[in-house]
């Protein structure tokens, strides 16, 4: 009996060692796991890309706001746009693409011109080809519109050096790229009071009024494209649209019932919780790890 009790309790002993050797086994490649992005929502409750696709599809808006350099951002906001085109009919615009070029993204998108042509006749960034056709192509592919929406930059450089006020003198051709004036502004914004101690003082209020030029027109143009069961995503870089503010500060003047779904990007060393000074950026806060590829 003792020799049948020794042999049940070594073979016990020898089930809890098989289990605590695989635990430390699935712990141990779990601890290595290497994920280069996570979600959290705006109080930094971490939360998945299911409930991100499932708040953008129905919303009217979506403000993806990105790092311009970052890899995996620009992999997630393809990837986010396939998958709402999936659930939902959608309008694209962005940042990177300014208002006076809309005529040459149209005639691309439409077949009427190759990609060299487009390259050519519109002001696109250098890093267009590895970063923005991709998102620019698959709209072609779905023949959903997009939108450029951003200001042409010599106005927000007249801005810059001259206030709104220069803009008064533009002809009424001009004016058909930049948001309606008067611009709306408030200097009190936090955003546009950051950027303005950032700065230093540098080029005074009209860096900020500069910057609110900006917002302001892509916040109309977005909402001159607006149609019932359709969702717009718009790529924007992240300040144009974190805090609420910026481009959903205009949208919500211009349409006060709008609904939008906000996505912030921030760089940090350890991605499993934002740091404080990120928390309520937007509805989702996209916190990538620093070390990710940069695309130029």
């Amino acid at each position: 009996m003792a020799i049948f009790v020794g042999g049940y309790t070594n073979l016990l002993l020898m089930k809890l060692y098989a289990f605590i050797a695989a635990f430390a086994v699935f712990a141990g490649i779990h601890a290595q796991d290497k994920m280069p992005y996570k979600l959290f929502d705006k109080y930094g409750t971490a939360t998945s890309y299911k409930k991100l696709v499932k708040a953008a599809t129905a919303t009217d808006v979506v403000l993806f706001g990105e790092h311009h350099d970052n890899s995996v951002v620009h992999w997630l906001e393809l990837e986010l746009t396939k998958d709402l085109a999936e659930k939902k009919d959608l309008v694209l615009g962005a940042e990177m693409i300014e208002a006076d070029n809309q005529k040459e993204l149209d005639q691309y998108l439409k077949g009427e011109i190759s990609q060299t042509a487009f390259d050519s006749t519109a002001r696109l960034w250098n890093n267009y080809k590895t970063d923005y056709k991709p998102l620019v192509d698959f709209a072609k592919g779905k023949h959903f519109d997009f939108i450029a929406t951003n200001v042409p930059r010599r106005y927000a450089s007249k801005v810059y050096k001259g206030g709104f006020e220069s803009l008064d003198g533009l002809s009424a051709e001009e004016k058909k790229w930049i948001a309606p004036l008067p611009i709306a502004y408030d200097a009190a914004l936090p955003g546009y009071v950051k950027m303005l101690e950032m700065s230093g003082g540098h080029g005074g209020d009209n860096l900020p009024k500069a910057q609110a030029l900006k917002d302001a027109t892509m916040a109309y143009f977005i909402a001159q494209h607006l149609k019932p069961d359709i969702v717009f995503v718009h790529y924007n870089g992240t300040y144009h649209s974190e805090n609420f503010e910026g481009i959903n500060w205009y949208l919500k003047k211009a349409k006060p019932g709008i609904k939008i779904v906000s996505i912030a990007t921030v760089s940090q060393k350890d991605i499993d919780k934002p740091e404080k000074e990120y928390l309520n950026l937007a509805d989702f806060i996209l916190v990538v790890d620093e070390d990710v590829t940069k695309t130029y």
